[in-house]
């Protein structure tokens, strides 16, 4: 009988260790894991409804967060460049918003992020949730799925490069 117990101990001390080794907030995370957890406050749009929020005039704002290199050679018409890297420096940034010819934006306006692919955008837009801004979504699919939906509706800055000689970012 005294086995047995000893048994049936070690059987849950064993159990209770394998199934707490596999808790996430223990795990060392990586790329995939953090949009993830993202994605649990983060909501997506279609390009279908931001092409709509584009055409109706709606107050938005359109911020890529992609790299000045991928940005230049395609975006989204009235898309904002401001990359994930210095977002949390520049969105709050009264002069930042001045320099660029445009109001700094409020809490509650509609912000839209987007990238290549999709997941710095959800990133992006899970990290402006933490900052209070209250109506965030990310593009889902990224400029991607923008230029393929809609190959002919997008704009270059040719001033500084007509094609992305740069290499990709954040792999997405």
């Amino acid at each position: 009988m005294k086995n047995l117990i000893t048994k049936l101990v070690l059987i849950v001390v064993i159990g209770t260790l394998a199934f707490s080794a596999c808790d996430k907030k223990d795990a060392i995370y990586n790329a995939d894991m953090f949009v993830e957890d993202a994605l649990i406050t983060s909501e997506g749009v279609s390009v279908e409804d931001v092409k709509n929020i584009i055409d109706t005039a709606e107050i938005y704002l359109l911020l890529d967060v992609r790299e000045a290199h991928e940005h230049n050679p395609g975006y989204i018409p009235g898309s904002v460049n401001l990359p994930r890297g210095i977002i949390e420096f520049n969105i709050g940034n009264a002069a930042y918003w001045e320099s660029m010819y445009l109001y700094e934006p409020l809490k509650t306006d509609l912000i839209i992020v987007y990238c290549k692919k999709g997941k710095r955008g959800i990133l992006a837009a899970a990290t402006l949730k933490k900052m209070g801004y209250t109506n965030v979504k990310y593009l889902d699919g990224g400029f991607k799925k923008w230029a393929l939906t809609y190959p002919n509706d997008y704009e270059r800055n040719e001033e500084v490069g007509g094609h992305d000689t740069g290499e990709e970012v954040g792999g997405c």
